[in-house]
């Protein structure tokens, strides 16, 4: 499992010219599975994401995390974050889980947030989805499992 933070001032989702999801200061989760993920996987990583302290202090430090300044997550769906670019110059898709799994191992992402207390809104599974972000810092961080 791969999810790509980036720590932003505000982020929304459009799908089809219609506003699904917004937040203000927090994160822009794109998630992405791979075959041997689980619920188990996407638990552990969100603790990870509730608890990573990427937002500045008075002393200018990146010592607080999402809980200690009130931040929210847009949590999206994204399967390219498996994409493998290195033979020739169409990206193989091959590690990505199918679609069942990934939705799957998204929702439990999603949900193991929420449980941990964070508020979390939502792009679409599936949809074609415009971002709109504004990445302060910029601040972006991968985790994996």
């Amino acid at each position: 499992m791969r999810i790509l933070i980036q720590r932003v001032s505000r982020a929304s989702v459009t799908v089809d010219g219609e506003s699904v999801a917004a937040i203000g200061r927090g994160f822009l989760a794109l998630v992405g599975a791979t075959h041997g993920d689980s619920a188990a996987t996407a638990a552990r990583l969100a603790a990870k994401t509730a608890r990573l302290r990427i937002f500045e202090d008075a002393a200018g430090l990146m010592n607080l995390a999402l809980a200690d300044v009130g931040g929210e997550v847009l949590a999206v769906s994204q399967f390219t974050l498996y994409a493998d670019a290195r033979r020739g110059n169409r990206p193989s898709f091959t590690d990505a889980a199918r679609p069942a799994q990934g939705e799957a191992v998204y929702g439990a992402f999603v949900e193991a947030l929420r449980a941990a207390g964070v508020p979390v809104q939502t792009g679409v599974f599936g949809a074609r989805m415009l971002v709109d972000l504004v990445n302060d810092g910029p601040v972006t961080i991968l985790l994996e499992a």
